[in-house]
């Protein structure tokens, strides 16, 4: 019966596609758009860590400012992109298509009201109890502990600003305005990037510690990430109003449509705790390992990001109002329609990359970060631990689609469920893997975890019947597995042929022969899927 649903016919892979050209042309043309900015955003990103990397390396206090970071970041993934966002959306999408925008407007400034003051309560409570965050997020540190807790204290806030940069996110998305929330993440890197530069040396010229600079960066972002969406929505003319009294706070608080947000957000938040229960494990774990590995893990994750972030983020930030207007409108094919063309996309495109980050994860680490203070020792601790994270590439952006397919249908409860039985996964694979492999142990046992945690998502649509997959699976996926076998054959070659770590002082030199074997390989991917007979245009036109 399950395999009925992969016909061996490559022919029919692509035929539901014909049937919804319209909207698969429209999706594709939004997530190449928000792909673009992203990308813009995860290469202004890659360029703010070279800069860290080459002025700090991997180090105690590399290491302190990694856990400070890493805990508002914490926060903001868990409320204001999980939780917040996961129980805002769909039912602005709903309220926007049953009610319109008189009503959904109302619900906005109300909404806006109750978390303006939580995340006020919330930003006081976490600058006060920095200590004690810093020792439940990184115990292990020996040193820079006290440097770990200032910074804590002063980019806690930070919250706040991306809070509420979810909500006008949410707006402007739910409002098919998703350019701006996919490019404003450029300002935060652009910030920390001049923080590097010239704000590191000006304070060490003061007698101040350097890296406190990036927290200045940090800070001035997220406001300027705020600011520029607040315009935006300004002009559409759905800027709230924020009740800065009592009597308002209560009459948002009194709001069916708030008190529903807030129970939907209760399980998302439970679910969004595991996983960053999770990664406070894993970092705790990296803090008693040798010094640097909290940092070698960080820098690993910004390459892991970048395929989620174009891949699972766009899809997922692009997928959830479509999917929640299909379900409010009872369109059950659209539904599940989009549901597949996201998932084709996924398996297209973050199979290639995952083999890239585990065939070619030197070379990718020496390009970017050995420069510097960033030594041999830090490119293969790092590569090791990017290895980690690309077992796991495909089960981290898939999730993004099959997690939206839960959320727009307003469930939340059922990823909760899937995320508890992974956190326990993780934590049995972590004693497994650590001892073998110290910190990229920490990142693989994340990565098969995932793997499992998409697998149950899948499976979970497909039984409630919410996603009937298309004809043609078991060929689409054939034919995307030789291509990217053969990818992989040309990069451990060139993994081998190329002395990445010698050409320390040709950095030119090294970029170019980069460059050249990524465009060798995406070139060779993309042609045997031609060769094996993969229309790729009928996936978005008739």
């Amino acid at each position: 019966m399950f395999l009925d649903w992969f016909e061996d016919d490559a022919s029919k892979a692509f035929h539901y596609s014909c049937q919804v050209t319209l909207d698969a042309v429209s999706l594709f043309k939004t997530a190449s758009t928000v792909s673009l900015l992203t990308l813009a955003s995860r290469i202004t990103g890659l360029v703010r860590e070279l800069l860290i990397a080459s002025a700090f390396g991997a180090s105690a206090m590399t290491d302190a400012f990694n856990v400070a970071w890493r805990i508002p970041n914490l926060f903001r993934r868990w409320f204001a992109e999980g939780a917040f966002t996961q129980a805002f959306v769909p039912l602005l999408a709903a309220t926007k298509a049953e009610h319109g925008e008189a009503v959904t407007q109302l619900l906005i400034a109300r909404v806006a009201t109750v978390l303006f003051w939580m995340l006020a309560a919330v930003s006081v409570l976490g600058v006060v109890a920095a200590p004690f965050l810093v020792w439940a997020m990184a115990s292990g540190l020996r040193t820079g502990v006290d440097a770990a807790v200032l910074m804590t204290r002063f980019m806690f806030p930070y919250i706040m600003f991306m809070s509420l940069v979810a909500l006008a996110a949410g707006v402007l998305n739910t409002w098919k305005r998703f350019a701006v929330p996919a490019a404003t993440p450029v300002l935060l890197n652009l910030c920390w990037i001049t923080a590097a530069l010239w704000g590191a040396p000006w304070f060490a010229s003061k007698g101040i510690e350097p890296i406190y600079a990036i927290c200045v960066g940090v800070m001035v972002g997220g406001a300027l990430q705020l600011l520029t969406q607040v315009l935006a929505v300004k002009r559409m003319g759905l800027l709230p109003k924020i009740g800065l009294n009592w009597s308002a706070v209560q009459a948002a608080w009194a709001d069916e449509a708030t008190k529903t947000i807030a129970k939907r957000m209760l399980p998302a938040i439970l679910g969004g705790s595991v996983a960053q229960i999770s990664l406070l494990i894993n970092t705790q774990i990296a803090s008693r390992l040798e010094t640097g590995s909290v940092s070698w893990l960080g820098y690993a994750d910004r390459f892991m990001e970048l395929p989620v972030a174009l891949l699972g983020v766009t899809l997922g930030v692009v997928l959830m109002p479509q999917l929640a207007a299909a379900k409010a409108s009872d369109d059950t094919v659209k539904y599940s329609d989009m549901l597949d063309w996201g998932l084709r996309l996924v398996v297209l495109l973050a199979v290639p990359c995952a083999v890239a980050l585990v065939t070619f994860a030197t070379p990718v680490v020496a390009t970017m970060f050995h420069h510097g203070a960033f030594t041999e020792h830090d490119v293969d601790q790092t590569a090791l631990a990017l290895m980690g994270w690309g077992v796991g590439v495909l089960g981290l952006v898939a999730i993004k689609v099959l997690a939206s397919g839960f959320y727009a249908n307003q469930d939340v409860k059922t990823p909760m469920w899937i995320a508890f039985g992974v956190l326990i996964t993780t934590q049995l694979l972590n004693l497994v893997f650590v001892p073998m492999f110290a910190q990229a142990g920490l990142s693989l046992s994340i990565g098969v975890a995932a793997m499992l945690n998409a697998l149950a998502l899948l499976i979970g649509l497909i039984r409630r019947g919410s996603y009937k997959p298309q004809p043609g699976w078991w060929m689409f996926s054939l034919q995307v597995l030789a291509g990217s076998a053969l990818m992989a054959i040309l990069l451990m070659w060139a993994s081998q042929a190329v002395p990445w770590l010698a050409m320390h002082d040709q950095g030119l030199m090294r970029v170019g022969w980069f460059a050249l074997t990524a465009v060798a390989a995406a070139l060779l991917y993309f042609a045997a899927l031609w060769a094996a007979g993969l229309k790729l245009r009928a996936l978005f036109r008739h």
